[in-house]
């Protein structure tokens, strides 16, 4: 399944980049570069002509081929080339050969793309930075200690798992407490969240843990497919951190450093209640 409707969704309507939607897709970057240059030579706007289907969109961006037409290069994204050389191990040759993958015929050589990239790097500020825009990005993780709470069903002593979200741009942090990390307690705490924010961000950024992703990678990991269901009914799109760069840890550590409580041995939903109003009152203090 080509999933090009989706690519120019999360492109045009929810202003993902390349990379964000190759991530949330379990596709190749490569692929998304090309469907997206062959949208716009197709002359394809959003939204998309009404009945429009997968398959009229394939027949717009891979109509037959013409023959005796003259070779048109293609110009490198140089803006994504910058962001990709930040990453450990990326180097100008990898991504010139990722380049021709996916520019075969028409594409610049080696020693011209590299000159090229510097002649533009030359046009560009020397500083750049990274702008979290409100409602675009939630930060998800557990905290890495628990809190003993009696079970009120069977009146054991357990530990609590301490689900905590972070909104990108505002810092607005929201806890709950639960009695594990499976995939419904997950889910289950995330929809706590978004209910307690009063709406779902365009993006949710996890950590590498297995309710989320079941096989970590720096750009592609494979979301857990029950996970993977929860976003697409609610309308969001998962792009994990990468891997040894929790952010969301690091997000939450943030918000809560310093901040204690004394629980006691409470029942989970008195806990949940108790951390939230921590949460919250240690950036915004409640009334």
């Amino acid at each position: 399944m080509r999933k090009i409707k989706t690519i120019l969704r999360l492109h045009f309507e929810a202003g993902l980049s390349q990379r964000q939607i190759a991530s949330s897709q379990n596709i190749g970057y490569g692929t998304v570069s090309n469907y997206l240059k062959r949208a716009r030579q197709a002359g394809l706007s959003w939204p998309l002509p009404d009945g429009m289907s997968e398959r009229d969109l394939g027949a717009a961006l891979f109509p037959p081929a013409s023959a005796g037409r003259a070779t048109d290069f293609v110009a490198p994204d140089f803006p994504t080339l910058q962001q990709e050389l930040s990453t450990k191990g990326m180097t100008l040759l990898l991504l010139w050969e990722e380049y021709r993958e996916m520019y075969p015929d028409n594409g610049y050589s080696y020693s011209h793309f590299c000159n090229r990239y510097k002649d533009w790097l030359g046009t560009q500020k020397r500083s750049m930075r990274q702008v979290h825009i409100a409602g675009e990005k939630c930060f998800v993780d557990y905290a890495g200690r628990t809190v003993p709470i009696v079970d009120a069903a069977t009146g054991e002593l357990v530990n609590a798992q301490i689900f905590v979200a972070v909104l990108g741009a505002s810092g607005y942090t929201f806890a709950h407490a639960s009695l594990s990390q499976t995939e419904a307690d997950w889910i289950h705490s995330h929809n706590a969240a978004f209910d307690f924010f009063g709406g779902i961000t365009q993006i949710v950024v996890p950590d590498c843990l297995k309710s989320a992703v079941t096989k970590p990678h720096p750009w592609v990991a494979k979301i857990n497919a029950t996970y993977q269901s929860w976003a697409d009914y609610s309308g969001t799109v998962i792009i994990p951190a990468r891997v040894r760069k929790p952010y969301a840890q690091r997000l939450d550590m943030r918000s809560s450093s310093g901040q204690t409580v004394s629980v006691g041995l409470w029942p989970l939903e008195q806990l949940s209640i108790a951390i939230c109003h921590l949460a919250v009152g240690s950036i915004h203090p409640l009334p």
